[in-house]
């Protein structure tokens, strides 16, 4: 049956199971709630390593305490919402909720996109202008960008609920992810989607697009910067400073880059396709976020383990 936003007082969506699957969701819920419970559990130790040690109180640890609370965010604001799905199908989600998800979703992901841009200028300074990084990239600095960062995902993703607001949906209500994003719901409208079609693709490529440019552009100056150092290990030493950040930057943009592929390009793909990269769109910049900086920060790694041995005591 056609469902309309200002004929139906409560409309709704399905979201999207595994067919032939559906007797199994529960089992294949649990990897998907333990790499929840890591997700939240490392982003929150960073966050409680960089609060409790003055030494992490700098602006690149400031950017990693954001990149923690906008995971911890984006995978609070889906996860628990997939897993009622799959252990007590509940698969009905309201339009107004739907929205507000889809909204967060694409926001947060505006938001962590700028710290990434900024984290990447913060390496590009320490590396280029080590001298006058300091006196650039101060703490008042660093709690600006932030504020800039959520201003300008909120600013350039708003509209896209509200394109969404006034138009009618008709046929199926199935999403093709057990989570709302703005193309899989503007693609079960039955009226002229072009406004929310071109404002999408704009607010992307001037979001996620320039942000990656600019990135690339940054590591080139990097790269020239550190091939104008003489002796090969100190090249090594520098460039290892940023090692980090690209592993970062890939495990977020590899996924986004994958899952508007599946959409553009994927409509005869299977639904368990469209699930998984959605999925991990979600969870691994979440996951893997925190273990590479514990891994590769001495003083990350150094904190938690006197933590832990100050509790085992």
């Amino acid at each position: 049956m056609p469902f309309s936003n200002s004929s139906d007082l409560s409309p709704s969506f399905i979201l999207a199971s595994i067919p032939g699957l559906e007797a199994a969701q529960a089992w294949m819920a649990i990897p998907l709630c333990s790499a929840y419970v890591l997700a939240v559990a490392g982003n929150c130790a960073v966050l409680l390593v960089v609060r409790t040690e003055p030494s992490l109180h700098a602006p690149m640890y400031f950017f990693l305490c954001m990149l923690a609370a906008i995971d911890l965010a984006l995978a609070t604001a889906t996860v628990p919402r997939i897993l009622s799905f799959y252990w007590f199908d509940s698969r009905e989600i309201s339009f107004g909720a739907c929205l507000l998800q889809m909204f967060l979703i694409h926001t947060l992901s505006a938001i962590e996109s700028t710290v990434l841009l900024a984290m990447a200028v913060d390496r590009y300074v320490a590396i280029c202008h080590p001298l006058r990084h300091a006196a650039i990239l101060t703490n008042g600095a660093t709690a600006k960008i932030g504020l800039l960062a959520m201003a300008r995902g909120v600013l350039f993703f708003l509209p896209l609920p509200l394109l969404l607001l006034p138009l009618p949906f008709c046929g199926s209500r199935v999403l093709s992810h057990s989570f709302c994003l703005h193309q899989d719901v503007m693609n079960l409208a039955c009226a002229n989607t072009t406004p929310s079609v071109v404002y999408g693709l704009t607010a992307i490529l001037l979001v996620m697009g320039l942000d990656a440019v600019l990135i690339c552009l940054s590591y080139i100056l990097i790269l020239k910067a550190v091939l104008r150092l003489a002796a090969w290990r100190e090249r090594l030493k520098v460039f290892s400073t940023c090692i980090a950040h690209i592993c970062v930057v890939l495990a977020f943009y590899v996924p986004l880059i994958g899952l508007s592929v599946v959409h553009r390009f994927g409509k005869d793909l299977a639904p368990l396709v469209h699930i998984i990269m959605g999925n991990i769109y979600i969870l691994v910049p979440a996951v893997l976020n925190p273990i590479i900086y514990g891994v590769r920060t001495k003083q990350i790694q150094r904190r938690i383990l006197s933590l832990i041995h100050v509790n085992e005591r």
